[in-house]
């Protein structure tokens, strides 16, 4: 009886100790992408920028600056300050206003009045300051296309 107390005890003390661990805190690069452009009456752009978390910690975005190429044409600064708290792996949604280069604005209402989508580039940082951490600086690089929105005059999804 004696010779199974110990590796059972052994096994014990390791299955403990392993639960006093408790999950990785892994913080991994976010991205940002256009979820939505809306070119609005005055031709001044309202975008939905979505703001991904892959961390398996709550991240805040502090600050997003983000140079905005569409269709080969500089756009502009795309820059927001949301203080938005987004859970581990999920995503949120800021709206944030912008008022595009003349190129940008005669890019995009090409593609809206030929039905074509039109790509896009966001090149620049976003600062996040993950849960019980210090805020850091993420790069981003992202190259994607908008499309128009079927019955949503002015819409690029």
């Amino acid at each position: 009886m004696h010779a199974f107390a110990r590796p059972a005890l052994l096994f014990s003390l390791v299955a403990l100790l392993a639960a006093c661990g408790g999950p990785v805190r892994r913080v991994s690069e976010p991205t940002a992408q256009f979820q939505q452009l809306t070119v609005r009456a005055d031709g001044s752009w309202s975008v939905e920028l979505r703001l991904q978390n892959y961390s398996s910690i709550p991240m805040r975005f502090d600050d997003v600056r983000l140079a905005v190429t569409v269709a080969g044409q500089s756009a502009g600064e795309l820059r927001t300050a949301p203080a938005l708290n987004v859970g581990p792996e999920a995503a949120d949604v800021v709206s944030v206003q912008m008022l595009p280069s003349v190129a940008a604005k005669v890019a995009v209402a090409d593609a809206l009045a030929s039905g074509r989508a039109v790509p896009y580039a966001l090149s620049g940082e976003v600062r996040a300051t993950p849960d019980k951490g210090s805020q850091r600086s993420f790069e981003i690089e992202r190259k994607s296309a908008l499309s128009p929105a079927p019955g949503l005059p002015g819409v690029l999804r």
